[in-house]
């Protein structure tokens, strides 16, 4: 990196946190991934602001929430990771049907707050890993149900460390995507609309959504989820197992024989394993089915 010695006097006089080569396979949930050149963990609003406003010019920045959908280079990033984590996770509650997440938040923690105070309309979130920005980064979803819908509102510092709120349509969710996606912007928290229901209802819902995770899902085994998006008019497990691809092994990077559209750090995988796995799936059930099966997973580094 060019300008590393300029990062790092700043981050110095600053006196943000931060650390050189920290393996990024211990920040993601495929653990999977080389050193990053800065990991910089601040610890409050203003030091993120300015680590946007000064250390952005000198290097790009990536914004790691719980790295649960992300498969990191094993040469590592010649870039500036940003980990919105523990500093970033407050829960408050506005009015008796909403809660105010911050955006390092995890959602197991925000399904549990809402279960707790008999809040309903976030049962499909129990059991999702990694954090609330990254749910609302990529409109996490599960169980026919969505980030968009109990999603308020959202604020986010832009790519010049400048504060924003956006409401409504203005967030842009689709499926697998929003306002944010592609987009250099830093999700700081979101207000999350609820509706009043029973305690004990929502605990039951909860718990037999968990269970249907854990019967279907690779869940023993490093992954990223679903590795890809759901194609028009089909589902992507059922391709790729009608492809004949479970089991299928590149390395240490595995098709689940449990759930095909999981592949799995299986034993010992690296970031090249999953990337010819992943090339693999697409090529063979291009050829067998004709759709072509596009990622949910972010690709990070050469």
């Amino acid at each position: 990196m060019q300008k590393e010695k300029e990062i790092e006097l700043l981050l110095n006089r600053e006196q943000i946190p931060y650390r050189k080569g920290e393996p990024m396979k211990d920040h993601t949930s495929f653990h999977i991934g080389g050193g990053a050149a800065f990991f910089v963990t601040p610890r409050t609003e203003e030091e993120l602001r300015k680590t946007i406003c000064e250390v952005k010019p000198l290097a790009p920045l990536f914004f790691l929430g719980r790295g649960s959908n992300l498969l990191v280079s094993d040469q590592g990033l010649d870039t500036v990771v940003v980990e919105i984590g523990k500093e970033f996770s407050d829960i408050t509650f506005p009015e008796e049907d909403s809660i105010l997440v911050s955006a390092g938040a995890s959602l197991l923690r925000l399904c549990a707050e809402a279960k707790e105070r008999g809040l309903t309309g976030l049962e499909f979130a129990y059991g999702i890993p990694g954090s609330v920005g990254g749910a609302v980064y990529m409109n996490a979803g599960a169980f026919n149900g969505e980030m968009k819908d109990v999603v308020e509102y959202v604020d986010y510092l832009d790519g010049d460390g400048v504060l924003h709120r956006i409401e409504g349509e203005t967030l842009g969710f689709g499926y697998r995507k929003s306002f944010f996606t592609g987009t250099d912007f830093c999700i700081l928290r979101a207000k999350i609309r609820l509706q009043k229901g029973n305690r004990e209802e929502i605990e039951q819902k909860m718990e037999e959504l968990l269970a249907r995770r854990k019967l279907k899902q690779p869940l023993e085994y490093p992954s990223a989820g679903s590795t890809f998006k759901r194609p028009e008019g089909a589902y992507a497990g059922a391709l790729i197992e009608q492809s004949g691809l479970k089991g299928r092994l590149v390395g240490g990077a595995m098709v689940s024989e449990k759930h095909a559209n999981f592949l799995i750090n299986y034993d010992h995988a690296t970031c090249a394993d999953m990337r010819a796995l992943i090339r693999l799936v697409q090529q063979e059930v291009k050829e067998k089915t004709g759709y072509q099966l596009e990622c949910e997973v972010l690709f990070l580094g050469e």
